[in-house]
């Protein structure tokens, strides 16, 4: 997209004062970015893309507000962050991804139950809001308008330090939910305290490690003992490759693993290498390679299945396998060997930390 097309669209996105007028500029946005897939650069495209996502989710949360205000619920009554876990966290949205979301809020000095039901109330109409703007709801509930995922400061460290005390699958799941989780709206400096005790707390606690490492390696990369392309073998999906679980979650994965050991606070997968190279946990050469294949599977992820159900944009990770020429899926055989052994690395490195 032309940078003058982008910034015109950005500033009109930014002044919609309804959610109606949203939804039109957010299908604007989806047609030009789409028009462009085949023909850009693919980072570029992602830092565009999600520049647009920002934008509008940020629009409607704003909307949000002051329906609350003119519902006579009035302002925020204390400072609040708005945030995005799942690939909105990581920057790395498709054109049609879903609603992955919390709030955290400054502990009330008074009146605590009056500033619960405000931002339950907020997150409610934000949501709500975001559907209406073409945004499915995170199937797994991971919402701030679910009580769990919009808490007040003091709860949310109580909440975490029950994670890491009873590392259970959800609760380890839930840990590294928050290690992707960004500030998009409000008071950013409440992540960055929300996210200090995260890191502090988890040096006390090895064995949270241990259970990432396990919740890291869960996802296989779909690359066959004899070198094959694993394809789905039933149902309306048969033929097709699952790129989402198949090759771009297990390096997202193991990335953010090696980023979470470092200490390092980056949520894309492309500055969490960029900083482990900066760190010296990667060389170059093998950062470059991992950007390398990364990249693809970007491309690829963008180019799967798409459809728009009941008014929401919906993608469910498959790619028929028939998009792909004869180069791309050798790149993608390639790129895939590649993640196999960084998954390797990571679970020797991990291991040998542990020990």
């Amino acid at each position: 997209m032309a940078d003058s097309v982008r910034v015109q669209l950005l500033k009109q996105i930014g002044k919609a004062d309804d959610v109606n007028v949203l939804r039109s500029l957010r299908d604007q946005a989806h047609e030009q970015m789409e028009a462009l897939l085949s023909s850009s650069p693919v980072e570029q495209f992602n830092e565009q893309l999600n520049e647009l996502h920002d934008a509008v989710i940020g629009r409607a949360i704003a909307l949000a507000e002051a329906e609350m205000a003119r519902s006579g619920m009035g302002s925020p009554p204390v400072p609040y962050a708005y945030l995005l876990f799942g690939s909105g966290g990581r920057e790395e949205q498709t054109l049609s991804s879903d609603q992955d979301s919390g709030i955290v809020y400054q502990d009330p000095g008074s009146d605590s139950e009056q500033v619960q039901r405000y931002f339950q109330q907020l997150a409610l109409q934000a949501v709500s809001y975001l559907q209406r703007t073409g945004y499915p709801p995170c199937e797994g509930n991971v919402l701030s308008n679910n009580p769990e995922w919009c808490r007040s400061m003091s709860e949310w460290k109580e909440k975490m330090n029950g994670w890491f005390q009873e590392p259970a699958w959800e609760s380890v799941r839930y840990l590294l939910i928050i290690a992707d989780g960004r500030s998009l709206y409000g008071e950013h400096k409440l992540l960055v305290e929300l996210k200090n005790h995260f890191f502090s707390d988890m040096l006390d606690h090895p064995i949270i490690i241990q259970r990432m490492l396990d919740n890291t390696m869960r996802h296989k990369v779909l690359l066959g003992v004899f070198g094959h392309l694993l394809k789905e073998q039933y149902g309306e999906d048969a033929g097709s490759l699952d790129i989402k679980y198949g090759a771009y979650i297990p390096m997202v994965n193991a990335i953010r693993l090696l980023a979470v050991q470092a200490g390092i606070r980056d949520t894309s997968t492309l500055r969490r290498i960029r900083s482990l190279v900066e760190e010296e946990h990667l060389s170059s050469i093998e950062a470059a390679a991992y950007e390398q294949a990364f990249r693809l599977f970007l491309r690829l992820r963008l180019m799967t299945t798409e459809n728009i159900d009941e008014g929401l944009y919906a993608n469910n990770g498959k790619l028929a396998s028939r998009k792909l020429t004869k180069e791309m899926t050798e790149e993608l055989k390639s790129a895939l060997r590649l993640g196999k052994r960084l998954q390797r690395t990571v679970y020797k490195q991990t291991m040998g930390r542990l020990r």
